[in-house]
């Protein structure tokens, strides 16, 4: 039987992945990814260093769970985001749960903002990352390794030769 030569996870290989945010509490899927997340490992820093630091000697189609604290990522939940209003006082394109709201402070300083309710006569929104307050499993599974080029290094990722303005993928938020 002849041996395949998998190539590892270490640093300056490009690798693919597709990934599940689990509640460790509920066991709901709070996160998934549609496309693949490609990087260089090692160029940049996509993804958490807990991640990052257990998928270092991994190969393709390994699955790891890596549980994660969002607290020490996020910090706690901060009561003081999350602000309901009068449904006429909202701009009309920002009345769906799940929109993304940019806001901006006297100083310039932007922060993203969630629609997370909505009834007949308010709308919630909240400036806390979904995740923060919660535990949850990194469930990743590795579809690609290999060499990246030293574009795909300097960049931290891959490199398209151009644009396919005709594909019309979604990324969801």
């Amino acid at each position: 039987m002849t041996e395949i030569n998998q190539e590892i996870i270490t640093d300056n290989k490009f690798v693919e992945l597709n990934y599940k945010v689990i509640d460790q509490k509920t066991g709901h899927v709070l996160t998934l990814v549609e496309f693949p997340l490609g990087y260089v490992h090692g160029a940049n820093e996509v993804l958490a260093p807990q991640v990052t630091a257990e998928l270092e000697g991994k190969t393709v189609g390994d699955i790891i769970e890596v549980p994660i604290d969002c607290n020490e990522l996020y910090g706690p939940r901060d009561e003081s985001l999350v602000i309901t209003d009068h449904t006429e006082n909202v701009p009309e394109e920002y009345r769906e749960v799940g929109t993304t709201i940019v806001m901006e402070n006297e100083k310039g300083d932007t922060k993203n903002f969630l629609v997370t309710r909505m009834d007949d006569k308010t709308l919630t929104i909240d400036g806390n990352n979904p995740l923060c307050g919660r535990e949850v499993i990194f469930r990743l599974e590795i579809l690609t390794v290999r060499d990246a080029s030293e574009e795909e290094i300097e960049a931290g990722g891959q490199i398209e030769a151009e644009p396919n303005i005709h594909e019309g993928r979604k990324i969801p938020i």
